[in-house]
């Protein structure tokens, strides 16, 4: 495996390729409190790189702006931009599938942007998508979901107090594609990458979805 770093039009990433050729490419962006080093991000790139993807673990432009501190949905539209830069920056790294997401209101964007153009990219991968806002189960975000169109893969803790898994199981049946829930028992939003085998089993079912293959 080699990294590398790379910052220029207006995406700032970290780089992960594996060795020989690449089966294809992950672009994915960080929650709301974290950037580009989240544990999360680290632990499902490193299964992916072991699965021959090349991952980009990306900063959204808020987080370029300010090292701390939530976004604002003001500028939700410029953090769908920053996914939208990085498709482009990286795309073409390898002749298999293009996958974007991320972790809660990263994969959240990507997921809107995917909705506006399925176009950019051939899947969508969201870990820990928030649903709705602890304890607002009436302030639900599907209004896009419909829209998407191309293969999703969602991993969700079984006690995220952002969605139930009735009801993640609910909105993600609102995607008009293939899709695949992968849920981990007894943990929350964050997943618990250090203690719980969540990024193997998130690898598994990317290879599952976009390979064909069950590991």
């Amino acid at each position: 495996m080699a990294s590398s770093s790379y910052s220029a039009d207006g995406v700032v990433a970290d780089i992960e390729r594996p060795d020989g050729t690449p089966r294809g490419i992950a672009v994915l962006a960080h929650g709301a409190g974290g950037n580009r080093s989240a544990v999360i991000l680290r632990a499902v790139a490193a299964e992916l790189v072991g699965r021959g993807l090349v991952v980009a673990r990306i900063d959204l432009p808020y987080r370029q702006r300010r090292p701390k501190g939530p976004p604002s949905p003001s500028t939700a539209e410029a953090d769908r931009d920053g996914i939208r830069a990085a498709c482009a920056v990286f795309g073409g790294e390898a002749d298999g599938p293009l996958l974007i997401g991320g972790h809660s209101y990263g994969g959240r964007q990507a997921s809107m942007a995917v909705a506006e153009d399925s176009g950019m990219a051939n899947g969508l991968l969201l870990t820990s998508y928030p649903l709705h806002p602890p304890g607002k189960p009436e302030r639900a975000r599907t209004e896009h979901l419909p829209s998407i169109r191309v293969p999703t893969v969602v991993v969700h803790g079984s006690t995220d107090p952002f969605a139930t898994s009735a009801e993640l199981v609910d909105a993600v049946a609102l995607i008009p594609a293939p899709t695949r829930i992968v849920e981990i028992e007894k943990v929350g939003h964050d997943l618990k990458p250090d203690r719980k085998p969540t990024a193997a089993l998130t690898a598994d079912a990317v290879e599952a979805m976009f390979f064909g293959a069950d590991s």
